[in-house]
C-alpha cells in the first residue's frame, strides 16, 4: 500500500521530481475592503426599508471581516450574529440557511453546530465571482433567518454590476 502511495505520488510531480515555479502558488481572487463595504450598507438599507434594523458583515473569501455596519436601533447581538453567519458561510461555501437544513438535529451533520464560530441560522450569504467563492456576507437582526438571508442577497445584488456581472 505505502509502496504504490509513494508511486503513484511521484507520477505526478513534473519531470525531475521538483515542483514548477507556478505550481508552488495558489491564486485566486477576494473581495476589495471598499466592495465589501458598499455591499454592506446596500444590505443594510435593503432591511432599514423594509423596517428591519440589523448589523451586516462582509468577509473575505476565508472568513476574515472586512466590513460590518449596524444600524442605530439594531441589537447589541447583530455584531456577533451577523460576523458568525458570515464567517460560516464562507467557511462552509454555502449560505447559512441551507446549512440550517443540512445540521438539522438528528442529521449526520448536526455536530457542525457544536463548533465554536458556526451559526447555521440564515442569513450568511456566499458571494461568488467568476463560479469562485469571493468573499461571505451575513446579515442579523431582521425578524426572522429568510428575511436576513434577503437582504444579504440584495447586498450582492448592489455589487454585482461592481463585479462584472
Amino acid at each position: 500500500m505505502m509502496r504504490t502511495l509513494i508511486v503513484t505520488a511521484a507520477l505526478m510531480l513534473p519531470t525531475g521530481g521538483a515542483l514548477a515555479a507556478e505550481d508552488a502558488f495558489v491564486e485566486f481572487r477576494t473581495l476589495k475592503p471598499e466592495l465589501a463595504m458598499q455591499a454592506a450598507m446596500a444590505a443594510m438599507e435593503h432591511c432599514r426599508a423594509e423596517g428591519y434594523q440589523v448589523g451586516v458583515a462582509v468577509t473575505d473569501r476565508s472568513g476574515t471581516l472586512q466590513a460590518f455596519v449596524r444600524d442605530r436601533f439594531a441589537g447589541a447581538h447583530v455584531e456577533e450574529t451577523a460576523r458568525r453567519k458570515a464567517w460560516t458561510a464562507a467557511s462552509f461555501r454555502t449560505s447559512t440557511l441551507d446549512l440550517g437544513e443540512l445540521t438539522a438535529p438528528g442529521t449526520i451533520y448536526a455536530g457542525i453546530r457544536d463548533l465554536d464560530q458556526a451559526l447555521a441560522l440564515g442569513g450568511g450569504v456566499t458571494i461568488e465571482h467568476a463560479g469562485a467563492i469571493v468573499g461571505a456576507i451575513g446579515v442579523s437582526g431582521a425578524p426572522g433567518p429568510d428575511l436576513d438571508d434577503t437582504c444579504a442577497r440584495e447586498g450582492i445584488a448592489a455589487i454585482e454590476e461592481a463585479m462584472g456581472f
